[in-house]
């Protein structure tokens, strides 16, 4: 089992190092539990979410089965990718916090490159 710590400590290593590359752009960050996932953009310059989607979206809870798989994290990446168009933004760094590039965490990151973000 995987301490806190660790976890934090590797979110922040990460998050450190995006700051370091893109001071620009805003931040494309997941987050994933054991029954959904979560996706927002955000302006850390500012300190202000501009676009979120998650699988708990009530036109989303609908048509899924669950919001724990990889078919979930698609259509959330998808839908981000439309909310980020629509308030305007074209280019974010994408943040994976502690979450390895595999799985839930990836199909939401290419759904999203799918729909128009480009990082």
């Amino acid at each position: 089992m995987v301490s806190k710590v660790s976890v934090t400590r590797r979110a922040g290593r990460v998050r450190r190092k995006l700051k370091a590359v893109a001071t620009e752009r805003p931040r494309l960050s997941v987050y994933r539990s054991s029954k959904h996932i979560y996706a927002q953009v955000i302006d850390d310059v500012k300190g202000h979410t501009l676009a979120a989607a998650s699988s708990l979206d009530k036109d989303l809870r609908e048509k899924l089965k669950t919001g724990a798989d990889v078919d979930a994290a698609g259509v959330v990446g998808k839908l981000i990718a439309e909310r980020a168009k629509k308030a305007g933004i074209d280019k974010v760094v994408f943040d994976r916090g502690p979450y390895i590039y595999h799985g839930r965490v990836k199909a939401l990151a290419d759904a999203a490159r799918e729909g128009g973000l480009e990082f």
